[in-house]
Order: C-alpha cells, then structure tokens, then sequence
C-alpha cells in the first residue's frame, strides 16, 4: 500500500488494523514467507525471545521493532539492529516505552508497549538481498482486486510514484475469477528476477493473494518484500487491515484488536453504535447517513472551517443518542463549533429537535461552544419552531447555504474571542 492510502482506509472505512507481528502470523497461516520473530511486552521477554529465536533459526544478530499502528517506524527510532544477544536487553529497552513518534502518529507520538525481536534477513551470500515493495488492495475504479508493486521497496512509494512513476506496476485481478498463474508470472518477470528467485516470487505472490482474499482484508502492504542472497522471498514487513464487517467469519482474528492504539473516541462511540472519525478540524460534525455526512465536510470547508470528525447518528436521533454524540464531538477541545445536519426521512424532524434541545438543557454548561441545526424533511417546520423558541443558544438554518453562512459567522466570532 501508499502510506496515504493505508491511513485513508483506516480513517474512513470500517477496518481492524493489527501490528505487524499479527500481520505476519496471519500472512504465515496461508503459505507466505515471513522473516521470524517473537514479541515482547519487557526487556526479559525480550532476550528469552532472542534466545529461543537463535535457536530455531540461528541466527545472532536480531532487529528490534516497535509495535505501534504506524508507518515510519525506523525513521523515529523505533527500528534498531542488536549485534548479538548481549546487545537485545540494551536496544528493546531503548525502544519499549518511549512515545515513538513517526510521519503517521499523532504530534505527540504513541506509546510503545512491545517489541518484535526479528531475524536478521540480511545475512552475506553470493549476491546481494534485493528489496521490493508490494500491495494488495481494492481498485476502486475498476471494481477489482489490485497488486501493486515496484522494484523501489523501502522507500515511500510516494516519492516513488512522484519521482519515478515508471517504476510502479499494478496488475488488476477479477474476484470472480482469481489470481491467474500468468499475472503471477509477470509481477515476477517485471520485477527483473529470474532463476530460483523468479520461481520462488510466484509462490510469494500467488500465497499472499490468497490470504489477502480468505482473511476478507482491506489492504496488504509489504515494505520491504526482501530477496535475500539465497533467492528466498519474505515479508520483512508487514500492514494489514481487516475488514470489521467481516469479522463474524474470523473470530480468531476480533481478538487481535489492541484498542491501546485506538483513538479512545472511536472506541467509545463504536460501543453505544454510533459511526465516529476524528479528524483535525475546527467544526464538530453530527448528521444522519455517510452521503450527507460528506457533503457536510464540505460544506464546513467552503465556510472556511475544517470538520472535526465524521459522526453518524444513524436513523434513530433520539435525545439520549443526540446527547451522546454532543459528548463525543465535545471531547475534541479544538471544536470551536457544532454543525447538526439531519435529513428526516426515517426519522421525524421534530423529534431530533426535541432531542437536541433535551440534550442541551441535560448537559448545561458542558456545552461551551455555538450549535447550528438544520433540519430538512418530515416536520422540518415544527423542529424550526421547537428550535427557534427554546430559548437555547441554538441557531436553526434551513437551506444548505444558510447553515454555511452560520457557521462561517459563528467561526469569525470565536476567532475575535481568541
């Protein structure tokens, strides 16, 4: 996968991210080649690991790896070499710990709770170990699977793709019909191999497309796909995200779930039912239905806002689900503003105003900051009213771009507080 991408899914669709420990059983349970390893919560487990480790694979040098939901991991520090076992205790410790902060962590980074300790790949031979990268995904405008590829591993595929696009190759796959044995072929042959190495790149390929497909994942990304000096072909690293729909068939896979590296907002919202993403915005967003959620954001745009989170309220706006939601979106202390935009098909109009001025008044000064609503559909008259006279500091919009306007005049207000 692009990094971009992996964290575009993670925001914005259903998925279960693992670490790459997990990632890498799971590519290993369908026939992928993996570099070995074992995880560690302590700097003791650590060298019993390395221990244990040297024996089944012999070998004495072992990278250390922080296990955290983010990319960019050797950049922060959070990939090292420990030349010996003597070297593990020292080099986990200076890992385990730490807030590992990366291009995709918060500013303020994550913290790390285990290591992998990992063979060392990188072992001398007749020929130098070759890196590539490699990922399995959806393309969305095709409508079929996609593995994506490049001779360029261990680099951001973005400044591939920006630098060198010719560098890149996709090879499109019909679901319905499979990974055919002459796709596999020519990811190999493009990826300049030959000899063992080219045979042993169609395994990889053809068992990776497997687990991708039989594990219902979103996406895959192997960065680096390594050939070492003896034409084997592993995963030296390892992303995947799971789709949460379909987890029902693998029950093995709902207990990998680390909500340590959950947004805990997300977490909350997902265990009272409601659809909830933070974002880095300004302007809190709470609606009813994923089409009018975006228009929504970018409705906030146009008014010079940036939206806060997505937030779906689904059909049934009550003033118990209502109050919920003001709570989650209230969490985010950079919310200047709150923007309610409920169509009311399913549900009655009049009923989530009624629900948001309950939630109002059971909230009291815990609401600090400006509340528009615009509320369209069946009773939309009514729910103006009930707005409109509740004497809450509650401002009612009807048109799209009124509820803009409100939001543009209630941003440049808080901005002249600050």
């Amino acid at each position: 996968m692009i990094d971009a991408c992996f964290l575009f899914l993670q925001q914005t669709n259903s998925t279960m991210n693992v670490h790459e420990y997990q990632a890498k059983e799971i590519l290993s349970s369908f026939g992928v080649r993996i570099q070995r390893g074992k995880v560690a919560q302590n700097t003791k487990d650590a060298v019993t690991a390395a221990e244990v480790l040297s024996e089944e694979t012999g070998t004495s040098w072992f990278v250390i790896k922080a296990q955290i939901h983010a990319g960019g991991r050797g950049k922060g520090g959070g990939v090292k070499l420990a030349k010996g076992i003597d070297k593990v205790e020292e080099v986990a410790g200076s890992i385990l710990g730490i807030d590992l902060v990366t291009p995709q962590t918060p500013p303020e980074g994550k913290r790390v709770h285990q290591v992998l300790i990992a063979e060392d790949v990188y072992y001398p031979g007749d020929s130098e170990p070759e890196e590539y990268y490699m990922s399995v995904l959806l393309n969305r405008s095709t409508g079929r699977n996609m593995i994506m590829y490049s001779t360029e591993g261990g680099v951001d595929i973005e400044t591939v793709a920006e630098e060198t696009p010719h560098l890149i190759f996709t090879e499109d796959v019909d679901p319905a019909v499979g990974l055919m044995p002459f796709q596999a072929r020519r990811v190999a042959f493009n990826l300049g191999l030959s000899g063992n190495g080219f045979k042993e790149m169609v395994r990889f390929v053809t068992a990776l497309y497997k687990a991708y497909v039989q594990s219902d994942s979103s996406l895959f990304e192997i960065n680096p796909v390594l050939k070492t000096s003896d034409d084997k072909i592993l995963a030296v690293d390892a992303k995947v995200s799971l789709d949460d729909n379909a987890l029902f068939r693998h029950k093995d896979y709902q207990a990998l779930r680390d909500l340590r590296e959950e947004n805990p907002v997300e977490v909350e919202a997902k265990e009272v039912g409601l659809n909830y993403v933070a974002l880095d915005g300004n302007v809190g967003c709470m609606v009813n239905g994923a089409g009018l959620a975006m228009a929504t954001m970018d409705l906030i745009k146009q008014a010079g806002g940036e939206p806060a989170n997505f937030l779906d309220v689904g059909g049934t706006a009550n003033a118990a689900r209502v109050e919920t939601a003001f709570r989650l979106i209230l969490k985010d202390p950079k919310v200047k503003a709150i923007l309610v935009n409920i169509f009311g098909g399913i549900v009655r109009c009049d009923r989530v105003a009624q629900g948001v001025v309950d939630a109002y008044k059971n909230m009291g000064d815990s609401i600090q900051v400006p509340i528009i609503v615009r509320l369209q559909g069946t009773n939309a008259d009514i729910a103006k009213a009930l707005i409109d006279n509740s004497g809450l500091a509650v401002h009612s919009a009807v048109l799209f771009q009124e509820a803009a306007d409100k939001v543009q005049e209630v941003l440049r207000y808080t901005d002249t507080l600050s």
